[in-house]
């Protein structure tokens, strides 16, 4: 019986490998799709004494970018949001996660600053709340404030054109 079990073992661990090898690890599904943004309330980067609130995201359809400026993948797909939100008209709202005030407000000064509005996310709590766990990431969120898509990583033109993009324009029709 052992002689059975055994090599039967086997071929189900390496399938169990081979199925999981072939995932696209920026393709894994976030809990939070299809569901309300979760709720915060922090400081603007740009002006401290002004909030930002999940419920900014309300009424339209919009990016939500998670960025930092230690991040090289967000420096990577900076010029490609600033064109975004030039040529698009869609809105886009960053959260700087865990950087430092002036660090981020040079950046944006320097490369553009393609963000209606950007959340400074100091201590990560709203990151984590979004389920945020590798930079950057960029949210599609929908006129009631749903998270409707989640892509990890930078986005790239084909990113843009092949899956953010239909999404928005879908939900936009709406």
């Amino acid at each position: 019986m052992t002689r059975i079990l055994l090599p039967l073992a086997f071929i189900a661990l390496v399938a169990v490998l081979g199925v999981g090898l072939s995932l696209n690890p920026r393709e894994i599904p976030s809990p939070l799709v299809g569901k309300p943004v979760p709720a915060f309330d922090v400081e603007r980067l740009r002006f401290p004494e002004l909030r930002a609130r999940h419920s900014d995201l309300a009424g339209q359809v919009s990016l939500v970018n998670v960025w930092a400026t230690w991040c090289t993948g967000c420096r990577v797909e900076h010029p490609l949001l600033v064109r975004i939100a030039n040529e698009s008209g869609v809105p886009i709202f960053g959260i700087n996660y865990k950087d430092q005030r002036s660090a981020a407000l040079q950046w944006l000064q320097e490369l553009g600053d393609p963000y209606v509005a950007s959340a400074y996310d100091a201590d990560g709590r709203v990151g984590l709340d979004l389920g945020v766990y590798g930079l950057p990431e960029t949210f599609v969120v929908d006129r009631d404030g749903v998270i409707a898509y989640k892509h990890i990583g930078p986005l790239s033109e084909r990113d843009w054109a092949e899956k953010i993009e239909p999404v928005v324009r879908a939900l936009s029709q709406n």
